[in-house]
């Protein structure tokens, strides 16, 4: 923060030397694609960008023009969902903020083309242009960003390309690094709010209106205003101070008659201990720990004193690791883990690290149908770290049409788990499903029952399964395939062969609609119904099926 603030009062004495310069234009492309929700410290990147983006705003040097083009957002799938949201120009710093704070990401990355499309909106090769390409994938559209950069290099009067890598990995930021490196701009990594804070300050809000590079390089800077103001936090009284923990966000507002805050906020910072420098008057700091517990304090800045707002969050730092065994050494990436405390409550996938009130917390793990309750005291101050077994095995579905026969490779197939004991009904309660062969479900440890339905065809096998243990259970239909064409047909009704009691009626097994129709059947013989367009008498075909075969029939 100390470093930050000297920056902006030295950009402010450069722009007042400067007041008669023109205006750049910066473009901010902002990804919005699917892979936003992931979380960094158990926050949303989406959630973490929205809030560091409208603080950097509020920083933004006047008369900079600045816009907002995002991709992602509106269309899962598709490459060319790019929109220029916000057209840049002076005092659209609201709007910026406005737009990101309704997005929701679902789409895919395609970073190139938004670039490429941002420069063209800025007549990047008749003036001075910046976009400012924040991003937390790699081109998921087969373009080549590095390309595209020195085509715009080249092109360009004065273009100039910063990239922001938010989550990246190191190998991962390499492959994008380029787009900045081919157009003398700078590459940032920014792994959590803090660093995006910073990235964001140096490619936004420290874009100074355009000026002489000599002029820059010369000018001498202002000196830095005492700090009137010193905040900190801790979790428990008498506790370490937060320090440099961005897990708390601070606002800082004007105090209202009321005692609340007033308008909108003054600044914002994810520190948990910093400095401020204020004009006198009463105010009021909110600070929220890990988006889940907030509080306000106020206070007073005074002539020739240092105010310091203190807050004690009365909070325990917890750990909660999600296994199927208690041998794991891994937590469960596909457990659902929901934490409550008080009236806050959040789900996290996997590892869940949290702060939580003091006193008691509830936590449900979810492995599929397999659900783990348990509930805990934790104590202001304290570090808690708790493994949450969650007795769940994985069994991988598959079929085949006969014992021995071909597989069954479709995506048709139903499978469902259900338990092995029957109600006094006959029936069995269901605890999970799915739809093809090969795929994958969490089962609780037990004895079950899957059963496989295909066409008309449906049995099922009992199995065992073990906690954290994988195994592949495969459900012998003992179905073969019955293949029918019958020209101009409309419909085509598949009977049993036998007859009722009083020998006038069969059981109706599937109705099949069109000119080439199939069906899954159980082995056996059969009588089809084939009923025509138009004014045709229906005719009947006796058909057999075995299992692991396909028999076909024509109908003239």
């Amino acid at each position: 923060m100390v470093r930050l603030r000297a920056v902006f009062m030295l950009l402010a004495g450069l722009l007042a030397a400067s007041a008669a310069g023109a205006a750049d234009k910066t473009m901010i492309v902002l990804d919005a694609s699917g892979s936003m929700w992931g979380q960094i410290d158990g926050r949303s990147k989406i959630e973490i960008a929205r809030e560091t983006l409208a603080s950097v705003l509020k920083s933004v040097p006047t008369g900079t023009e600045l816009g907002l083009m995002v991709y992602g957002h509106r269309e899962k799938g598709s490459c060319s969902d790019i929109e220029l949201a916000v057209p840049p120009a002076a005092g659209t710093e609201n709007a910026i903020a406005a737009f990101v704070n309704g997005l929701n990401p679902k789409g895919k990355t395609p970073l190139t083309q938004s670039v490429e499309q941002a420069a063209d909106i800025l007549k990047y090769t008749e003036e001075k242009a910046t976009v400012v390409l924040v991003t937390d994938g790699l081109e998921t559209c087969e373009a080549d960003p590095c390309a595209i950069a020195s085509a715009l290099e080249q092109k360009g009067v004065d273009f100039t390309a910063h990239v922001v890598g938010f989550g990246l990995t190191e190998e991962e930021g390499k492959q994008v690094a380029c787009l900045a490196e081919n157009t003398g701009g700078k590459y940032f990594q920014a792994s959590d709010a803090s660093q995006l804070v910073a990235a964001l300050t140096e490619t936004v809000a420290e874009a100074p209106m355009s000026k002489p590079a000599e002029e820059v390089a010369e000018a001498e800077p202002e000196p830095v205003a005492a700090f009137n103001a010193e905040f900190d936090s801790t979790l428990s009284e008498g506790g370490p101070s937060l320090g440099d923990s961005d897990d708390v966000f601070w606002e800082i507002y004007k105090a209202g008659a009321d005692g609340k805050p007033a308008g909108d906020y003054l600044e914002s910072q994810y520190k948990g201990a910093f400095s401020g420098t204020y004009p006198a008057g009463k105010y009021i700091a909110v600070a929220t720990l890990h988006s889940s517990i907030k509080r306000e304090t106020p206070f007073e800045v005074k002539d020739g004193a240092v105010a310091k707002p203190f807050v004690n969050f009365d909070a325990a730092h917890i750990i909660v690791t999600p296994k199927r065994t208690p041998q794991d050494k891994e937590a469960d990436a596909d457990a659902a883990v929901e934490i409550a405390f008080g009236d806050y409550s959040t789900t996290y996938y996997g590892t869940a690290k949290f702060y939580a009130s003091a006193g008691e917390v509830k936590v449900n793990g979810t492995l599929g149908p397999t659900k783990v309750t348990e509930t805990f005291a934790v104590k202001a101050g304290e570090t808690v770290e708790r493994d949450l077994v969650i007795g769940s095995g994985i069994i991988i579905n598959k079929a085949v049409y006969a014992e021995g026969g071909p597989a069954v490779d479709s995506g048709d197939v139903f499978f469902e788990v259900v338990e092995a004991t029957k109600a006094l009904d006959g029936s069995r309660k269901s605890l999970t499903n799915t739809y093809g062969t090969g795929t994958k479900l969490d089962v609780p440890a037990g004895d079950f029952v899957l059963t496989a339905k295909l066409g008309s065809a449906t049995n099922e096998i009992p199995f065992s399964v073990k906690a954290g243990e994988m195994k592949e259970v495969v459900v012998n239909l003992n179905a073969g395939v019955l293949a029918v064409k019958a020209p101009g047909a409309s419909s085509v009704e598949i009977l049993t062969i036998t007859k009722d009691i009083q020998g006038e009626h069969r059981n109706s097994i599937a109705t099949l609609y069109g000119a080439e129709v199939q069906n899954t059947l159980p082995p056996g013989d059969y009588v089809l119904l084939v009923k025509f367009e138009g004014d045709v008498a229906p005719k009947e075909v006796n058909a057999t099926v075995k299992a692991g075969e396909r028999s076909e029939v024509a109908v003239q």
